[in-house]
């Protein structure tokens, strides 16, 4: 069997714990070490939002997803960024989204920005809210152009009116041999 395969089974397999695992543990709970000495991310993010980590194959329409990993400034801000896409009747979309959580009781103004082939950009400007709800911010979807491997995404992340970056959360690039 190709080890691709038994890996995206392993993935969705543990991404089936993760909502088990955040039920279980208090909200924002530290970081802990993964099996691969890494350190994995907390669930407290994403919990109680159809996040790809919970679902990667059925994350509102999306058949792939390439998520970089969940990133939290020390002002509170914790967001995770990710490449999807999805085939429908012959063709493919493909749109960037992130998830958020703002803890710093400020409004803050997001700027995600999907990148594709060819320096193809689309951007979408969203307002966080100071309420410590997980949020999602996402770019329209686009007919893709090339392979999903030339995709990636950028959410930047900064207090509204100014222009002090307080956190950037960036997509994983996607296995090249994906097309």
């Amino acid at each position: 069997m190709n080890l691709r395969v038994i890996g995206l089974g392993a993935a969705v397999v543990a991404a089936a714990l993760v909502p088990l695992a955040a039920s279980a543990g208090p909200a924002g709970s530290p970081a802990a070490p993964a099996a691969d000495g890494k350190t994995a991310a907390a669930p407290a993010l994403l919990a109680g939002i159809d996040a790809p980590a919970a679902s990667p194959a059925r994350s509102h329409g999306a058949s792939r997803a390439a998520c970089g990993p969940e990133v939290v400034s020390p002002d509170g801000v914790e967001a995770q960024t990710c490449v999807l896409d999805e085939r429908h009747s012959g063709e493919r979309d493909t749109w960037a989204r992130t998830y958020y959580r703002n803890a710093t009781g400020k409004g803050l103004g997001a700027v995600l920005t999907l990148m594709g082939p060819g320096g193809r950009t689309v951007q979408a400007h969203c307002e966080v809210r100071p309420d410590d709800e997980p949020g999602v911010c996402e770019t329209p979807r686009e007919p893709s152009r090339g392979t999903f491997a030339e995709y990636t995404a950028v959410a930047e992340f900064a207090e509204s009116g100014e222009s002090a970056l307080m956190l950037r959360s960036g997509s994983n690039s996607p296995d090249p041999a994906a097309s």
